[in-house]
This record gives C-alpha cells, structure tokens and sequence, in this order.
C-alpha cells in the first residue's frame, strides 16, 4: 500500500506538470500579444520546469534504503562554544529544509552545551526519498565567521558532523531481532519539551546494546514507553547498518570514510566572514548567498552530489 501511494503520488505529480504546460501553451495561443499573459505563461512553465528537475532527481534515488525516511544526528567538533553552536545552526538548516520540503521531522534526543548551543542532536526526518537526499550532508562541515562568543570578536573556524542513516521499520525484511537480554535501559530526567513533568519524572531513556556497545537516547517524548519506543527504532535502524556491512558490505559507502570532526577533514565550507561563501568540496558547487543556505536551500548541493554519485555507481 506504501509503495502504491508513492506510485500515485509520482503519477499526480507528471499529470500536473502536463497540466501546467498544457495551460501555458493555451494562454500562449490565445492571447499571447498580450504582455500579462506571457509572464503568467512564463511562471507556469517555470514552475513546471521545477517540477521536471524535482522528478529528475527523484528518478535517480534507485538505491536500497533511498525511499526510507532519515535520522539526522549532528554532533560538535573542534572549536569550542562555537562548535555547539554551529550545531545547533546545522540542525536548524536541516529542519528548515525539510520543512520547505513538506516533510514531517521529529525531534529526539538534544544534549545542550555549557555556555551555548548543542553538544549533540538527533532527529527525524520523515517523507519520501528523504534519505535519499540527505546522505549527502554525511561528514564534516566547516564555518568560519566571527565568533558572538569572543569579546574581542575575532575570526573562528569549528567543525561539525552529520550523520545520516536510513529508518528501519519493524517488520521490514531488512529487520533484526533485538534480544531483551542484549540491552541495558537506563532512564533519566528529561530536559526537553514535556510540560510540567519535566525535571520531575524519569521519562527519558537511554538504551546500550551490550555485544556491540551501541547507545541510543530519546527524551523528548513525555512518557518513558514513548521514548523507548522512539529509542528502539533508532538502535534498530543502527544494527541493520551495522549487520550489513558486517556480512554483505553493501552499505560500505553509507557513512564513507570517518574522518576527524576537525580542520582538513570537511565535506563542505561555510565562510561568513571576510566574505560569505558555501563551497561544497567534493563537488566544487558554491554559493556566495550564504543566508539562504544557512536557511535551508541546500538543494543546490545535493544534486550535484548525487549526480556525481550515481555517474561514479
């Protein structure tokens, strides 16, 4: 039923690109001496034409978990209280962009800094292809601005990583067994949204896969069954990765090569200050309008990213 309701999505989506061009070309026909109603057929094929480049890239996300929906971890780096910060910057980015997207995002786990910002953050983000897409923020991004948090306000550069996996549903056939026996459930204080119960009740909850030492953590749900819900899903989707790269190596190139949450490593570059430029390293794509990236327009990275990818494949 999934599956079907994808299909017919993808199928309404062709229909009223057609549409769209079908109206063009008869406002064009009709009255296409008048000047309104060229710029009224010129928006239309625009946005018929972003709707093509939307389904172009849709078309290449053949890969096994490309449908799945994504959990989003980003985690500080190198560079101190600005590191926190940048990642709470990164995860705003990604929310924003999801948002824009029509997706649904769900918030996990927040581990705040000492001063500023975000030690850590993990999230969901729910839609089609929604992993498909982000896998191409996997690895270490850079900003380089000048620092709110020094009084001589001068130039700093931190680091941040995201890491993208895809969701694991119970009951897919890709599922693993997770043993009882196998984990340790600790629960603890949420410091999260909750109401009037935060603080005062254990609702969080941590759970450590013992054999392979994988931890997991929910706490912004408001009762413990449904962080540990939202916790179990997670670790899943983490012991399905793990177990197939272990036996068959076929998501060697999920995570990439790990690399140092620090200078020489980044993926991609944020320069604020002296000037303002986003500069994606593997594909050499920039943008000097960083703004709107910082806002949530990162879909000028991601397709060239996967172009490159499936040409490479």
């Amino acid at each position: 039923m999934k599956d079907l309701a994808n299909l017919r999505d993808e199928n309404g989506r062709i229909e009223d690109v057609e549409r769209a061009l079908q109206d063009a070309r008869e406002v064009l026909e009709l009255f296409g001496d008048d000047p309104e109603a060229a710029r009224d057929a010129d928006a239309g094929i625009a946005t018929a034409a972003g709707a093509i480049g939307e389904l172009e890239m849709a078309a290449n996300f053949s890969g096994e978990f490309d449908a799945h929906n994504a959990i989003v971890s980003v985690f500080a780096g190198a560079g101190g209280v600005d590191a926190a910060d940048w990642t709470q910057m990164l995860a705003r980015m990604y929310l924003r962009w999801a948002e824009a997207k029509g997706f649904k995002t769900q918030m996990v786990d927040e581990s705040p800094a000492e001063e500023a910002g975000l030690k850590s953050v993990t999230f969901f983000v729910r839609g089609r292809n929604a992993y498909g897409m982000l896998e191409s923020e996997r690895g270490v991004h850079r900003l380089v601005r000048l620092s709110p948090f020094d009084a001589a306000h001068r130039r700093h550069t931190s680091f941040a990583a995201v890491d993208v996996i895809p969701e694991i549903e119970a009951g897919e056939k890709l599922d693993v067994e997770i043993k009882p026996d196998d984990l340790r459930i600790e629960t603890f204080k949420s410091g999260g949204a909750g109401g009037q119960y935060v603080n005062k009740t254990e609702s969080a909850v941590r759970i450590i896969h013992v054999p392979t030492g994988i931890i997991v953590a929910s706490q912004q749900e408001r009762s413990q069954a449904q962080n540990r819900d939202v916790a179990t899903n997670i670790l899943r989707a983490k012991l399905v990765q793990r177990a197939m790269e272990e036996r068959e190596s076929k998501l060697a190139g999920l995570r990439g090569e790990r690399q140092a949450n620090e200078w020489g490593s980044q993926i991609r570059s944020y320069v604020l200050q002296p000037y303002q430029l986003v500069k994606d390293h593997r594909t050499d794509v920039e943008t000097g309008n960083a703004q709107a990236v910082l806002d949530g327009e990162i879909d000028g990275f991601i397709w060239p990213y996967l172009q490159r990818r499936r040409a490479a494949v």
